[in-house]
């Protein structure tokens, strides 16, 4: 089977959720019903940019960034077994920066 490959449009990201905690720090395991939503992922694709008065507004967010999200953001889509989000740029909080 082919694997898809997503190309978002105008401004918009695709973002793998990174997968929720399952331990506290004290050690103690989170039921699935408590668990709370990602606000957290990888930059999978992105799309071209916006156009506004005729000017073309590139994105500030490139594929590997780790980046912060509302928890409510986004439209959840499946392909191939795995969970995405697509949301539009302006939907990302903040770029994530390990040193």
């Amino acid at each position: 089977m082919a694997k898809v490959k997503i190309k978002p449009l105008s401004d918009r990201v695709v973002i793998k959720p990174e997968p929720p905690e399952e331990k506290t720090e004290s050690g103690l395991y989170i039921p699935d019903t408590a668990k709370e939503k990602p606000q957290r992922g990888t930059v999978i694709a992105v799309g071209p940019g916006r156009v506004e008065n005729g000017t073309k507004i590139e994105m500030s967010v490139k594929e590997g960034d780790k980046v912060l999200y509302g928890k409510y953001a986004g439209t959840e889509i499946t392909i191939d077994g795995e969970e995405y989000l697509i949301m539009r740029e302006t939907d990302i909080l903040g770029i994530i920066e390990e040193k």
